[in-house]
C-alpha cells in the first residue's frame, strides 16, 4: 500500500475490514509491556534505523493509520522502513476475506469472529525479537514471561525518553550473543534458556539466520526446528507472528485449549486429537483462527 505524505504525517491505507480498536485490545493485553505505550488511541513505538533511533506515533483515521514523529523528522529510508514496519506489524497486507468465508461456516470460529471482526494478527516484525519471546514464554505463565522480557530489554535494548517516559528498542542479537551466559542467568533465564538465546543471537550475528533467507525456504518449520531451543510450538508461534504463515497452527498453545474449552462449554480441556479433527475446517488459516481464539480469552 502506498503511503499518503504530507509536511507534518505519513498515512497507511488500511483494508476495509481493518479494526484498530480490536487491534488495540490485543496490544494492551499487558501492563508489562515496555517496546512500546499505549496512550489513549495513540501508539507510540521506538525502533533502531540503521544505528538511529526512530521514535514514531500510530492513530487511526478514516480508512487509514496516521504516523506521526514527534522528535525528529526522519529520512527517507527511514520513513520507509517504518511504514515497512508497521504494514508487517499489523498483518495489512494479507487478504482476509478467504478467513472470513471459511468462520461463516465454523461453528467455534462463527460467532468469536463476528465478535472481533477485523482483528488482524498482531506481529513480532523481527525476527531475533520473535526468536526470543518464543523461548522466554516456553513452560511459564505469560506475567512471568513479559516480566523476564522487560528485564531483558531494559538492560541490553537502546533508549529515548519523550514526555518524562523512556521508549525501547528490542535489542540486537549482536549486543547479545557476546554476553557471558551468568548475565542471562541473573535475569532469572534459566540455564537452558539462556544458553537457547545466546545460541540464537550468535546464529542471527554471524549471518546463519536471517528472516528474508527463511522466508525463501519451502520448509520454514523444519529449519525452524534445526535451532537449538526451538520446538514445534515456538517454530509455529514464529511463522505465526513474524513471517506471516497462515497455516501455521500452534497445537500445543495452552491458551488455544483454554479458548476451545470455553467455546465448547466443556469440563476439560480438548485433546490434541480433538484439536486436530475440530480444526479440519480451518486448513490454510490455522494462525487466524487460533489468534481469534487468543482474543476471546482477554
Amino acid at each position: 500500500m502506498k503511503p499518503i505524505q504530507s509536511t507534518q504525517y505519513i498515512e497507511i491505507a488500511t483494508p476495509a475490514d481493518f479494526n484498530y480498536d480490536e487491534c488495540l485490545v490485543h496490544l494492551g493485553r499487558s501492563s508489562q509491556e515496555n517496546l512500546y505505550r499505549i496512550k489513549k488511541d495513540k501508539v507510540i513505538k521506538l525502533l533502531k534505523i540503521n544505528g538511529e533511533r526512530v521514535l514514531f506515533q500510530l492513530t487511526a483515521v478514516p480508512g487509514a493509520l496516521r504516523i506521526e514523529f514527534p522528535l525528529n523528522a526522519p529520512t527517507l529510508d527511514e520513513t520507509e522502513q517504518v511504514v515497512a514496519y508497521i504494514e508487517d506489524w499489523f498483518d495489512l497486507n494479507t487478504d482476509l476475506r478467504e478467513f472470513y468465508e471459511m468462520a461463516e461456516t465454523d461453528p467455534i470460529l462463527n460467532p468469536v469472529v463476528q465478535q472481533y471482526y477485523g482483528l488482524r494478527i498482531i506481529g513480532v516484525p523481527d525476527l531475533f525479537e520473535a526468536l526470543v519471546w518464543a523461548v522466554m514464554g516456553q513452560q511459564i505463565n505469560l506475567t512471568f514471561a513479559y516480566t523476564l522480557k522487560k528485564r531483558f530489554v531494559e538492560s541490553y535494548g537502546d533508549s529515548v525518553v519523550y514526555e518524562d517516559e523512556t521508549y525501547w528498542t528490542f535489542p540486537h542479537p549482536e549486543t547479545i550473543a557476546v554476553l557471558p551466559l551468568e548475565e542471562l542467568r541473573a535475569l532469572q533465564l534459566t540455564g537452558r534458556k539462556s544458553e537457547y538465546i545466546l545460541g540464537i543471537a550468535s546464529m542471527m550475528a554471524t549471518g546463519v539466520l536471517n528472516k528474508e533467507r527463511l522466508l525463501e525456504e519451502p520448509d520454514m518449520e523444519s529449519k525452524l526446528l534445526e535451532i537449538r531451543g526451538v520446538g514445534a510450538w515456538s517454530a509455529n508461534y514464529v511463522m505465526m507472528k513474524c513471517l506471516h504463515d497462515a497455516s501455521a497452527f500452534p497445537l500445543a498453545d495452552v491458551g488455544l485449549h483454554n479458548a476451545l474449552k470455553a467455546q465448547l462449554d466443556m469440563e476439560r480441556k480438548p485433546t490434541l486429537a480433538e484439536i486436530t479433527e475440530l480444526s479440519a475446517n480451518w486448513s490454510g488459516w490455522e494462525a487466524y483462527a487460533t489468534f481469534y481464539l487468543w482474543r476471546s480469552l482477554l
